[in-house]
């Protein structure tokens, strides 16, 4: 097989990029956020991991397109999310099948055009369930168009190492998955070339996706003359991220910082503590330069086939064992708080007192003569303490101790008050973004930092108060309170007022919940027009997860974080129960 990628676009050597490359802002695509690349990110993409190349082109306009622009009668445009060197992505509405894609559109006479098509039809005939599916592509009307899958339910990796490194499991399970799906898409001539990131999903049961393969790179005129090498080395880069939360590179690139300058290449375990030390030595194998590896100890893994290998030849790394947490202990009965069987207590050596011996059993007439006896006097005790008992109930309904003035009261201590709530610290939080699109990712932990200076934002809307469902059915982030509590109460600090916020409450599994919104137990709703909303739960509701869920937002006026829209900002989160 030829080392030269099939799905690449053949172009001239040149590291430059194209002006429109210089475009930072944040863009989805595939239902989850891609970062566009900076200046800094696209150089080091078109001189970085295995050689690859990018063309340089002259800037060409994009097709002016619009929201409810309906393609073959069928992919009606929704929201374009990435807009980039003569090409457009869009999230679309198959009507047909009634299921939400996405659509890369760009001119049918753009240079490029006849290699997203090729490519797009090179990775749908793979047909790999690892990869995010390429459903159709199409010449048609002056336009090329690539439709593939949307992942409403998967978080981009980005998204993902915004919170922190991931846990050596999930770092092991990543590289695995990642490295057999592109071992067997280079078995069928097919490369990526643009394995960063932004183009590793996860999806709510735990598995890795891919998207953009051949697809990606042809869109962005990249190409490798070792594409096995560069796709081998961009998994390591990959690895090294999520085990490090760093990028293996001087630059700083995907929204994580580079490594100093001038130190070289650090191993994993060296730059982070508690790093697993086979990982670690995985990563360096995988990241060649000129052919030669990173580590020293072990050979280098040129390929996606030789770096499964070397995954094989792991000790396998099992997921942690849960947290065990001891049931409370239950209430003895006063039998069981006897002294039968149980350390005697005092000074000296602790001694077991043994069990006294049963009587012996009665036998013969005599045994019986008194067993009835017993009976009988127990029977007539039962029945004299019976009547004892009436005849008191009787002469106390009556007034009977009056006579004596000891009238009988009810205790309101302060032990029956009922008690002010006890405030419960947040663990932990993450944003809860079921449609693959977070807000604002790594700024969860602004909202219970204790900083009221400090805010998780939300993007601007340009319909509201009320979101629009078919665009966003909402904004919210789930809470970690540690263990399972009661929840009765609750306070929040927003940024903006005005119009009205609309906030609720619920419990829900887990970080990542496995549930929809309408499958979750709600704890309370509020609506504000001001910067506090405060909750009261009706009664308190357990859990150890509460999500909060943001369905309407105010109108409020450009800012030095975002232009003017349907907007809001969360400045610190309180729960009580």
């Amino acid at each position: 097989m030829a080392e030269r990628s099939t799905a690449a676009v053949d172009v001239a050597d040149n590291s430059g990029d194209s002006p429109l490359a210089a475009k930072a802002d944040q863009a989805t695509t595939d239902g989850v956020t891609e970062s566009i690349d900076t200046p800094d990110t696209a150089q080091q993409n078109a001189n970085g991991p295995g050689g690859e190349r990018k063309a340089t082109e002259p800037s060409i306009a994009t097709p002016e397109l619009h929201s409810g622009h309906k393609l073959a009668r069928r992919y009606r445009l929704e929201e374009c999310v990435t807009r980039l060197d003569g090409f457009s992505s869009w999230r679309a509405v198959d009507e047909k099948l009634r299921r939400a894609v996405g659509v890369h559109l760009l001119p049918a006479d753009h240079p490029r055009a006849r290699s997203v098509l090729a490519a797009a039809r090179s990775s749908a005939l793979l047909g790999d369930p690892r990869f995010v599916q390429v459903l159709d592509a199409v010449e048609e009307n002056d336009l090329v168009y690539v439709v593939h899958e949307w992942l409403p339910d998967a978080t981009e990796l980005t998204a993902l190492l915004a919170l922190g490194p991931l846990e050596a499991h999930d770092a092991y399970q990543m590289v695995t998955q990642v490295s057999q799906a592109m071992a067997a898409a280079h078995r069928e001539g097919l490369a990526h070339l643009r394995l960063t990131p932004s183009a590793i999903l996860r999806t709510s049961t735990g598995q890795y996706r891919i998207r953009g393969l051949a697809v990606a790179a042809a869109l962005r005129g990249i190409s490798s003359d070792t594409p096995q090498r560069t796709d081998t080395e961009a998994i390591g880069a990959l690895l090294y991220a999520v085990l490090t939360q760093r990028w293996p590179y001087e630059s700083d690139a995907y929204g994580l910082h580079g490594l100093p300058k001038g130190v070289g290449l650090i191993a994993p375990d060296q730059v982070r503590a508690g790093v697993h030390r086979g990982l670690s030595e995985l990563a360096m194998r995988a990241l060649v330069n000129e052919g030669a590896t990173a580590s020293r100890q072990e050979p280098p893994c040129t390929t996606p086939d030789e770096l499964v290998k070397a995954i094989g030849e792991m000790p396998r790394i099992r997921p942690p064992e849960p947290a065990f947490t001891a049931p409370p202990e239950y209430q003895r009965t006063t039998y069981q708080q006897g002294t039968y069987a149980r350390p005697a207590t005092g000074p000296g050596p602790s001694v077991t007192q043994p069990l006294p011996p049963p009587p012996p059993p009665l036998q013969g007439r005599t045994g019986k003569a008194l067993k009835w006896g017993v009976s009988a006097l127990l029977i007539a005790a039962l029945g004299l303490g019976s009547w004892q008992l009436a005849d008191a109930l009787l002469h106390h309904d009556k007034g009977g101790n009056n006579e004596t003035g000891n009238t009988q009261t009810t205790d309101h201590s302060d032990g029956d008050k009922p008690h002010a709530p006890v405030p419960i610290k947040i663990q932990d939080a993450q944003e809860y973004a079921p449609d693959g699109s977070p807000q604002n990712a790594a700024a969860v932990r602004d909202t219970y930092d204790g900083s009221t200076s400090t805010f998780w934002r939300t993007k601007t809307f340009f319909d509201g108060p009320d979101l629009v469902p078919s665009v966003k059915a909402g904004v919210g982030i789930v809470y970690d309170l540690g263990s399972s509590r009661n929840i009765s109460t609750a306070s929040i600090l927003l940024r903006y007022a005005g119009d009205h916020t609309t906030i609720t409450l619920y419990a829900t599994d887990s970080l990542t919940p496995s549930t929809s919104v309408s499958g979750m137990k709600k704890i309370a709703r509020t609506q504000t027009s001001g910067t506090r909303a405060d909750f009261k739960a009706d009664s308190p509701v357990t859990s150890r997860y509460v999500l909060l869920w943001m369905t309407a937002m105010p109108d409020a006026p450009a800012d030095d974080y975002s232009k003017a829209g349907h907007k809001q900002a969360i400045t610190d989160v309180k729960f009580a129960g």
